[in-house]
């Protein structure tokens, strides 16, 4: 079992799901959790966390939290030694997105509320993993200068999923295919 595989079989998305939705839970496809937000198609899920390789110790930033199932996946792959800053724009969603992530008992890992108008948490960087789950209109160039050293950004652009690694100053970017999100903003 890979450390994706793992993470998922040891944070369950039904914690994470409205009331009315947790019967669904094992559904393949992302599922309305208020506000005009969703929590992402598991699948989808799993293929950006391959792509950002998070280790152990890694500091991450999950940009559009939501419900709180990423960060704490996140929080389950860097383990006690990583940092997890969750941020989701909706305040409603990001209380209840921390609400969940506290009865995972994972202090490593937070969500708050992300500042409108604001990517990410500038001076607060840099971050050895970014996963934004949004769809971006161009590639976030805040969060790329919020990226540490061989760090690795996952992001939708435009439909396709991009892959940022900076490494020794310098950045490449691959794309991973198409997938559909509720837009960044």
């Amino acid at each position: 079992m890979d450390a994706v595989d793992a993470a998922f079989e040891a944070v369950p998305r039904a914690p994470f799901l409205p009331a009315g939705e947790t019967d669904r839970a094992d559904y393949d496809g992302p599922i309305a959790i208020g506000h005009g937000q969703t929590n992402s198609q598991p699948r989808t899920v799993a293929d950006m966390l391959r792509l950002l390789e998070v280790r152990a110790g890694d500091r991450v930033l999950d940009i559009g939290a939501g419900s709180g199932w990423s960060t704490a996946l996140l929080a389950h792959l860097t383990g006690p030694t990583g940092v997890v800053v969750g941020l989701e724009l909706e305040p409603e969603l990001a209380r209840w997105g921390a609400q969940n992530l506290a009865s995972r008992r994972m202090p490593w890992a937070s969500i708050s509320p992300a500042v409108p108008g604001v990517l990410g948490t500038p001076g607060a960087d840099p971050y050895d993993r970014i996963l934004v789950s949004a769809e971006a209109r161009q590639l976030p160039q805040p969060l790329v200068e919020q990226l540490a050293d061989d760090g690795r950004l996952v992001v939708p652009v435009r439909g396709t999923m991009t892959l940022v690694v900076r490494r020794h100053g310098t950045l490449a970017t691959t794309h991973h295919g198409h997938y559909l999100f509720v837009p960044l903003r």
